[in-house]
């Protein structure tokens, strides 16, 4: 069935990615964005974009109004652990006011039958009590990024419960890949080949053994496509279940790009996790997608973007 979704975040590394996967399958996408970290490089000519940021209420129920979508697939988000401990109520405000402006355009609208949300697979399960993680490990964040995204997932469950609204709550793992920020607080792999393209030095925090689940961002553009598919309501971790640790990852993208300095290490990150990955029996189940893109293939291919566009983040 073909689809009018609107993806808010469509011009940002993930986002961008899920809209060209809705269009080549078909699909009718609206964009709406406010540029803060997205950029118009990234947009797909084939989407129709507004500028809008998500805490305009006023603004969204126009877009809505407008164009009247069945589905929401709902990227926008601040997303850096740091950051929502330096400025929480922030967070607050993007992240689950913003949500719930989408869930009531949504509602007003009276056209949106599904809801697609990307969560996050570490931030919400903090030290995570069982690895990997399923869904039903305890959510536990350690850090207003975190707890902002936990709350979004109980909001959106409400609208289910109170509207008959139909949701799929994406929990991401680590996602890296083309387009993402070389320059942010987040984003390791895209920071490793941002600066050893560069020849720039290269720090690991800590003794690099820290354990995180790196997911290619086709791959996750790809299970919005199965999520939007589906019917039911549930939550599913999205990632390869697969352990990496920081130095895995500084020599692959090392000897992919031929960097020539020697391996720096930093101060350890207060409050970091030492190690996370997660179970995805769910989304293989009820989804039916697997990750399908290797670790290495996928530094690859990431390496090569960095490559032809060395100073652009898109």
């Amino acid at each position: 069935m073909t689809e009018h979704v609107l993806v808010t975040g469509g011009a940002g590394f993930i986002g961008s990615h899920i809209v060209d996967a809705f269009l080549a399958a078909g699909h009718t996408v609206t964009v709406v964005d406010n540029l803060s970290t997205g950029s118009f490089q990234n947009l797909n000519p084939a989407a129709t974009f507004y500028q809008v940021d998500i805490r305009d209420a006023a603004a969204l129920a126009e877009v809505f109004a407008a164009v009247q979508p069945t589905v929401v697939c709902h990227q926008a988000a601040l997303a850096e652990v740091r950051g929502s401990l330096r400025d929480p109520a922030g967070y607050a405000q993007v992240n689950v006011v913003g949500t719930l402006n989408l869930l009531e355009a949504g509602r007003a609208a009276g056209t949106v039958r599904r809801f697609l949300f990307a969560s996050t697979g570490g931030a919400v399960y903090g030290e995570p009590a069982e690895l990997p993680a399923s869904e039903t490990c305890p959510a536990r964040p350690l850090d207003p990024y975190g707890a902002s995204k936990l709350a979004c997932e109980g909001f959106i469950d409400t609208y289910r419960h109170n509207y008959g609204l139909s949701y799929a709550i994406l929990r991401y793992a680590n996602v890296y890949g083309p387009r993402q920020d070389p320059f942010g607080e987040a984003g390791v792999v895209a920071i490793f080949a941002g600066g050893m393209l560069a020849s720039r030095p290269v720090t690991v925090n800590g003794d690099g053994l820290q354990q995180r689940d790196f997911v290619y961002v086709g791959d996750i553009a790809r299970a919005n496509l199965a999520a939007l598919a589906g019917e039911g309501n549930g939550i599913y971790n999205l990632g390869t279940g697969v352990p990496t640790d920081i130095l895995t990852v500084w020599r692959e993208v090392a000897r992919i790009t031929g960097y020539p300095l020697a391996l720096q290490h930093g101060p350890a990150k207060p409050g970091e996790v030492r190690t996370t990955y997660l179970n995805i029996t769910r989304a293989a189940r009820e989804l039916n997608w697997r990750p399908a893109v290797p670790l290495a293939e996928g530094l690859t291919r990431t390496v090569a973007f960095f490559q032809d566009k060395p100073t652009r983040n898109d």
